[in-house]
């Protein structure tokens, strides 16, 4: 992350408080600097796993953005006393960069989810993104012993931007060991957002989105996958970003 940034700590996590035109400069900047680039979104749950595997943690501080994604972290900022600007979750910000790319004609390479899922989506992300270049797609379900054919064959499209969606921390995990070899200017982690284009997984409501309860519908619709993540995860969360306040563990660096 750059030093030149402003960030906040939460539970070892770095993370940028930006508005969403300034995160856009950024992840721009970002793209069109030399050296590849990972942009990460850090939610409860992601902060959560990071802090049960330290290398998860050393993946997510080494990214050059993450972003604040949820209501989560909304309040996190709000404890720690070092508030974010807006929430810059996946839904919102991703098809702000999609946008970018169309503008800027940075080709996009789709990484994730079921086999069959990656294409759709790109015929999707083509009606959403005029312009928008898709270089190439590929599901997600591979092995690690695949892992270097998956790498070449993203690599023969020459991509500009690389959307993976393998879920947290596998997709995270994977821009920090392949990126560089992949061709990509910028890889991001998208999570369910490919299967959320198609409807494989239905959005909540508008109304449940702008009140921070997507998450309510996301465990009604998969109760027995999401039930661990929010009933448990969430509080979870919030207790353990109240006592690194009361530990003073919040460090900030101003703009």
């Amino acid at each position: 992350m750059s030093n030149l940034l402003a960030t906040s700590e939460v539970l070892g996590v770095p993370i940028a408080r930006l508005d969403p035109a300034r995160a856009l400069s950024e992840a721009q900047r970002l793209y069109e600097d030399d050296a590849p680039a990972t942009v990460a979104y850090a939610n409860a749950h992601t902060l959560n796993l990071a802090l049960e595997d330290p290398s998860y943690t050393d993946v997510l501080r080494r990214a050059d953005l993450v972003l604040n994604d949820g209501k989560g972290l909304m309040l996190a900022g709000a404890i720690l006393g070092h508030r974010f600007p807006a929430d810059l979750n996946g839904n919102y910000f991703t098809p702000m960069l999609l946008d970018r790319a169309a503008a800027h004609n940075w080709s996009v390479f789709i990484l994730g989810a079921r086999p069959g899922v990656a294409e759709r989506v790109a015929a999707t992300l083509r009606a959403k993104h005029p312009g928008l270049e898709i270089a190439g797609t590929m599901h997600g379900h591979f092995s690690p012993d695949e892992e270097a054919e998956v790498v070449a064959r993203i690599r023969a499209t020459r991509p500009g931007l690389l959307l993976v969606g393998m879920g947290n921390p596998l997709q995270e995990k994977f821009l920090a060991r392949c990126l560089n070899d992949s061709g990509a200017s910028l890889g991001l982690g998208v999570g369910a957002y490919l299967d959320f284009q198609i409807g494989e997984v239905p959005r909540a409501p508008s109304w449940m989105n702008r009140i921070g309860l997507e998450w309510v519908h996301r465990l009604w619709q998969e109760p027995r996958r999401m039930w661990r993540r929010y009933l448990i995860g969430n509080p979870r969360f919030v207790w353990r970003v109240l006592k690194s306040r009361v530990r003073g563990g919040v460090r900030s660096l101003p703009s």
